[in-house]
Formats: structure tokens, C-alpha cells, sequence
């Protein structure tokens, strides 16, 4: 597998607790899983926060930014059973990714953090040619 891209991106946690009260930006940036996994968190900022920077990150790595039709909610945020995050992707982007580096498969790895006014999100984007 060959690296392709990457992307970072870092988000103020006030930004994202004043935009959270607005709920078309909810519905807007949140995937419907992401917003009913976040019923059970204490600390909703830093949940969404680190989800908007890791879109953001995401979409750094493709190399595109939110064009061609790639929009925030086409990327998830979860976590495996052991708490690990991972991007989670629709089919439109996966063929994005597939035709655009002519891939025959790819992986994507994500890396989040924060502290009281920040979170960060790192993420690597890797493939293998056809």
C-alpha cells in the first residue's frame, strides 16, 4: 500500500458547542448514527467537535475538500467495540477514492485528540494500485 494523502484539521470547541444548539447544522454535518450516538455521551462538544474535524481531515486527504458533490454527511465517525475511531464512508465516495487514484482497495486511518478549547483530527489516506 502506497500513502496518497493525508489531511489535519483543528476546531475550536466553542464554535462547535454555539453551532450544536442550531439543529439544521446538526442534520447538515452529522451522519443520523453519529447524532443518536452522541444521546449517550456527557460531553456532546468534544463528540461533535472531534467529528467535524475529522471530515474535515478526511476530505484534506482525498485531496478535493467538500467539491464533486462530497458533502459532511457522507463521512461518519464511529468507534470499534474497543473505542477506536474509524471513518466510515458511502458508496459515492468510495468510488471517488477507487477511480481518482485508481485503486484496486484503500484504507483510511484516522487519529483524534482534545483538550478543554481544541480538538484535532489527523488522518491518512492509503491504497493499493491496480
Amino acid at each position: 500500500m502506497i500513502i496518497v494523502g493525508n489531511g489535519v484539521d483543528i476546531v475550536e470547541n466553542s464554535r462547535i458547542k454555539k453551532s450544536i444548539k442550531n439543529i439544521k447544522f446538526i442534520k447538515r454535518i452529522y451522519s443520523s448514527e453519529e447524532v443518536k450516538k452522541s444521546k449517550f455521551k456527557t460531553d456532546k462538544v468534544s463528540y461533535f467537535a472531534k467529528r467535524f474535524a475529522a471530515k474535515e481531515a478526511f476530505v484534506k486527504s482525498l485531496g478535493t475538500g467538500f467539491r464533486k458533490g462530497i458533502n459532511f454527511s457522507d463521512i461518519s465517525v464511529v468507534n470499534d467495540k474497543l473505542g477506536k475511531p474509524f471513518i466510515k464512508i458511502n458508496d459515492k465516495i468510495k468510488s471517488i477514492i477507487l477511480k481518482k487514484n485508481r485503486f484496486k482497495s484503500f484504507k483510511i486511518f484516522l487519529s483524534l485528540s482534545d483538550q478543554d478549547k481544541h480538538s484535532i483530527a489527523f488522518v491518512i489516506l492509503s491504497g493499493l494500485k491496480k
